[in-house]
């Protein structure tokens, strides 16, 4: 072997596990950190929520076209949806993994009361009856505000499941 013959096989050995080297860094897992509760933190900051089980409503059921705190229901860019408010408070918003699909949380009801479920608006009875019901990955944009979830249901004490709500709410205030 030549001089050069032997410098070009030290290369490609050395190339070769360059090559392999970053092969394996790129195949490794990132790591995540995870918050309480919840799944591991997304790219983005927000926190990302596994199998949440998720129904469909829409304004021809009994609630109407407003939401609880009496605007219209959207469903637009960020949708309206609807959740018990002790475990996703008034205002959280959230999309749901690998769609553009943005939600808010600005209803609630009486199916949905002691429940993980959010019911998503769909804008009519055949979107609500395509989707049915899900168990999808959310990220949690940002979360609502419990002090506001009360404030909201405060007038409504009349109400047993406001009631179950606000007790909930109370017990777990931070």
């Amino acid at each position: 072997m030549t001089g050069l013959s032997v410098q070009m096989s030290s290369f490609l050995k050395f190339a070769a596990l360059g090559a392999l080297a970053c092969l394996i860094a790129s195949c490794e897992a990132p790591k995540s950190t995870f918050g309480p509760q919840l799944g591991p933190t997304s790219i983005t900051g927000a926190r990302r929520m596994a199998n949440v089980r998720t129904t469909a409503y829409t304004h021809t059921e009994r609630g109407g076209r407003r939401n609880a705190i009496g605007v219209r229901l959207s469903g637009n860019n960020v949708m309206s949806a609807a959740s018990d408010w002790s475990h996703f408070p008034l205002g959280t918003r959230f999309q749901i993994v690998g769609t553009k699909d943005q939600y808010v949380i600005d209803d609630y009801g009486s199916a949905l009361i002691g429940t993980n479920t959010i019911d998503l608006y769909k804008a009519s009875r055949t979107a609500m009856r395509a989707w049915g019901v899900r168990h999808v990955d959310i990220d949690i944009l940002e979360w609502g505000s419990k002090q506001q979830s009360l404030k909201v249901l405060a007038p409504r004490t009349k109400n047993r499941i406001v009631r179950r709500m606000i007790a909930a709410l109370e017990a777990n205030k931070s």
